[in-house]
């Protein structure tokens, strides 16, 4: 029987080698990542929370922070080790593992985000159909959708890159386990994993890519049809945030992959790789908390709620 691989750690290369580098990165980066889990289960606190913010697309807000955080959690403090303690071993097992969470909740966030703008769609062109379009149901059913996608595409892609066997070394050259620098070491033939990783990323990517392409543009038909620059404007601005998500996101991820493979360096992939890793996940709650009223209103009223009890709290101590 095939031994499926001699190597059992790998040896994660980092982002760099220079001492004097290390601490201020990982000061960064720790920042980073407080930001981001503050900010994304913030924002899953304030949507349960809040009952003005029970609305599909606060369910579909909630849903994409709680992604979020977990595709960050799966990259960001294994790269804070490696900066602080230079603890750059990774065992085969944990490789996979963060492969898996890794591409599992970054292929959720595309679907989520193209079920966004679904929504958006449903609210700005059919907005006197939009509560009986975008029912409960409707919106569990697509989160639960993109979810499935996720894991099953990310358990399909992993299970095909870990049945190989790698025996030409075991250091990756990246700060995570990632898929290209992992088949540079296999020394099976990886012609079907390749074609397989292709398929499975270009479905999840161009998909959902074209479902909010497509309803992007019927959203601007509709708004150009508004004869009022109010009008216009008060259709454009629920779109704003949505919009700027998929923009940073699908447009990093098509820099990173739609380059010929001859424009590729380590380096540069290195530093696309950490801002759509550990940068996105903490931009989208700014994004759509600074655009959004809503989500301000329900921060200012969850703070003054906590004020209140402390004060309640204080007073009830001096009294007794």
């Amino acid at each position: 029987m095939e031994n499926r691989s001699e190597v059992n750690e790998f040896i994660l290369t980092g982002l760099t080698d220079v001492p004097q580098l290390q601490v201020p990165l990982f000061i960064m980066f720790t920042f980073i990542y407080l930001t981001t889990l503050v900010g994304n289960l913030g924002i899953v606190a304030l949507s349960s929370w809040d009952s003005h913010l029970h609305t599909p697309m606060y369910f579909f807000l909630s849903h994409l922070s709680l992604v979020d955080f977990g595709y960050s959690s799966a990259v960001t403090p294994k790269v804070m080790a490696g900066l602080l303690m230079r603890d750059k071993v990774i065992s085969y097992s944990g490789c996979a593992t963060q492969l898996f969470f890794f591409g599992a909740f970054a292929t959720t966030e595309s679907f989520l985000l193209a079920s966004m703008a679904y929504d958006r769609h449903a609210a700005v062109c059919k907005p006197l159909y939009y509560t009986t379009t975008m029912t409960s149901t409707v919106c569990a059913f697509l989160a639960s959708g993109a979810y499935i996608c996720g894991f099953l595409t990310s358990s399909i892609v992993i299970g095909n890159v870990f049945s190989l066997s790698f025996c030409r070394s075991n250091i990756v050259h990246h700060f995570f386990c990632d898929i290209p620098p992992l088949l540079v070491l296999s020394c099976s033939d990886i012609q079907i994993t390749e074609l397989l990783v292709f398929i499975t990323g270009s479905f999840a990517v161009f998909f959902p890519f074209l479902v909010i392409f497509t309803s992007y543009l019927l959203i601007f038909i509709t708004i150009l049809k508004i004869h009022s620059a109010e009008g216009r404007q008060k259709a454009f601005s629920t779109c704003v945030s949505h919009l700027t998500a998929v923009s940073i996101f699908f447009g990093t991820i098509m820099f990173v992959y739609l380059q010929p493979s001859s424009h590729h360096s380590i380096d540069s992939d290195k530093m696309v790789s950490v801002f759509y890793t550990i940068v996105i996940p903490m931009l989208n709650p700014l994004v759509y908390s600074l655009r959004n009223k809503e989500v301000k209103n329900a921060f200012n009223k969850a703070v003054s709620r906590q004020r209140l009890q402390l004060d309640l709290f204080f007073v009830t101590k001096k009294v007794i």
